[in-house]
C-alpha cells in the first residue's frame, strides 16, 4: 500500500502567475507507483479500444446485424472510444510528467468533450431503452415504427443534444478568472474543483452546472426505468417460459450497462463530495469514465448470440 500512499514531489511553481494553465494532482504517489499506473492504464485503454472496435467492426461487416438494436450498439460502442479518449490519454501523460500541468484550453476542452460524451451516454441509453420497449411490447409495429429513417434522426438527435447541453455553460466558465494554487486535486477537469478556484464564487453558474448534470442524469433514468417497468410487464405476461427468457436475454445486457452506468454517476452527483472525499471522488470517477467502457463489450458479447457469431467471424477474418 505504501506505494500509493507516499506522495511524489511535484515542481510547483512558487508564483501561481508562473502557470499557464492547471495542476492536475491525478494519483500522487512515488515514481515506481506512477509508472506502474501508467502500464496499468495503458493495457486498460487498449482494450477497451478493442473491444468497443470490435463491435463496430462486427456490425458493419455482418448483414444480419443492420438493424436498429445493432446500429445503436455500433454508435454506442463509438461513443465509449471518444469518452474514454477524452480523459485517459491526458491522465497517462500526466503518469509520466513532472509538473502535470494542463493547458487553460486543454483543460477546457477536456471538461467540454468529457460532460457532452457523458450527456450523450445518458440520451444513447435511454433510446436504446425505448427501441427495446418497442421490440418487446409491441413486436408487430416495431418494424414499421422503428425504421431506418427514425433510427438515423434518433442517432442523429443523440450526439447534437449531448454537445450543446454543456456548450453556452463552458464558454462562461472559460471567460472566468482564475486565482490562487490552480490545482485541481482530480485527475480530469471536473466543474467543482475547477469553480472553486474561479476569483469571485459564481453561484449561479454552479446552479446552471447542477441543473444540467441532473436532466440527464436523473430525468434520463426516470425514462429508462419506465420503459423496462412496461417492458417487465409484458414479458410476464408472455405465454412460454422460452419467450420470457428470450426478452430477459434481449434485454439483460442492456440492463447491466445502464446500472454500471448510472449506478456510479448516481452515486458521484447524487451525493456532496468534500475535499476529503476528492479520493473517493476520483475513484468512482475512474470506474464510469474508464472501466465501464472496459465492461460494455464484455457484457454485449457475451449475452448476445448473435453478437458472439459476429465477433466469432470477424475476429477470423
Amino acid at each position: 500500500m505504501g506505494l500509493f500512499t507516499a506522495h511524489r514531489p511535484m515542481k510547483i511553481p512558487n508564483n501561481s502567475n508562473a502557470i499557464t494553465g492547471f495542476i492536475l494532482l491525478g494519483f500522487p504517489c512515488p515514481r515506481e507507483g506512477q509508472i506502474l499506473l501508467f502500464l496499468l492504464f495503458s493495457v486498460v485503454y487498449l482494450l477497451t479500444l478493442m473491444g468497443n472496435g470490435s463491435i463496430i467492426c462486427a456490425v458493419r461487416w455482418d448483414q444480419r446485424l443492420h438493424t436498429p438494436m445493432y446500429i445503436l450498439l455500433a454508435n454506442f460502442s463509438f461513443l465509449e472510444i471518444c469518452y474514454v479518449t477524452s480523459t485517459v490519454p491526458n491522465m497517462l501523460a500526466n503518469f509520466l510528467s513532472d509538473t502535470k500541468v494542463i493547458s487553460f484550453s486543454g483543460c477546457f476542452l477536456q471538461f467540454y468533450f468529457f460532460f457532452s460524451l457523458g450527456s450523450t451516454e445518458c440520451f444513447f441509453l435511454t433510446i436504446m431503452a425505448f427501441d427495446r420497449y418497442l421490440a418487446i411490447c409491441l413486436p408487430l409495429h416495431y418494424p414499421t415504427r422503428m425504421t431506418g429513417r427514425l433510427c438515423t434522426n434518433l442517432v442523429a438527435s443523440c450526439w447534437a443534444l449531448g454537445f450543446l447541453w454543456f456548450l453556452i455553460p463552458i464558454i462562461i466558465v472559460s471567460q472566468m478568472s482564475f486565482c490562487g494554487s490552480r490545482i485541481i486535486n482530480h485527475f480530469l477537469c471536473d466543474p467543482g474543483p475547477l469553480l472553486a478556484l474561479a476569483c469571485k464564487r459564481a453561484p449561479v453558474v454552479e446552479l446552471v452546472f447542477s441543473t444540467l448534470n441532473a436532466v440527464p442524469v436523473i430525468i434520463l433514468f426516470l425514462l429508462i426505468m419506465g420503459s423496462y417497468a412496461l417492458v417487465l410487464r409484458a414479458v410476464l405476461k408472455a405465454p412460454s417460459s422460452a419467450g420470457r427468457r428470450k426478452a430477459f436475454s434481449t434485454c439483460g445486457s442492456h440492463l447491466a450497462v445502464v446500472s454500471l452506468f448510472y449506478g456510479s454517476v448516481l452515486v458521484m452527483y447524487g451525493s456532496s463530495v468534500t475535499e476529503q472525499e476528492a479520493g473517493t471522488q476520483k475513484i468512482v470517477t475512474l470506474f464510469y469514465s474508464v472501466v465501464t467502457p472496459l465492461i460494455n463489450p464484455v457484457i454485449y458479447s457475451l449475452r448476445n448470440k448473435d453478437m458472439k457469431k459476429a465477433l466469432q467471424t470477424f475476429l477470423r477474418i
